[in-house]
C-alpha cells in the first residue's frame, strides 16, 4: 500500500496499489483538494514554473485542485498547515523586541 500525506493538515492518505487521486477527492480530516501541485511529486518550487515535469502547463494556484494530467502523489510529509502556523509564531517570537 503506498501512502501519501495532505499538504494541508500532514494525515496520511492511504492508497492501494495502482490508485490514482482523482480530479475532485479531497482529504478525509480536513476537506483540503488533495489533487494539488503541493501533494504532487513533481512539484519544485526551484524549478522552472514550480515543476520539475518539464511538459505540464502552467498552474497558477497550486493549492487547488487541478486537472494536470502528471500528477502523482508525492510521499513526502505536508503539513503546510499546523507545521506552517507553528514555524511562523516561533518565527514571529524570535524577532520580537
Amino acid at each position: 500500500m503506498a501512502r501519501m500525506r495532505c499538504a494541508e493538515c500532514n494525515s496520511e492518505v492511504p492508497l492501494a496499489a495502482g490508485e490514482r487521486i482523482g480530479f475532485r477527492d479531497d482529504c478525509s480530516h480536513c476537506g483540503a483538494d488533495l489533487h494539488t501541485c503541493h501533494n504532487c511529486t513533481y512539484h519544485d518550487p526551484s524549478a522552472y514554473n514550480e515543476c520539475r515535469e518539464p511538459n505540464s502547463e502552467r498552474v497558477s494556484d497550486r493549492q487547488r485542485a487541478n486537472r494536470c494530467d502528471y500528477f502523482g502523489p508525492a510521499e513526502r510529509e505536508g503539513g503546510s498547515g499546523d507545521a506552517r502556523k507553528s514555524a511562523l509564531s516561533q518565527l514571529d517570537a524570535l524577532f520580537k523586541k
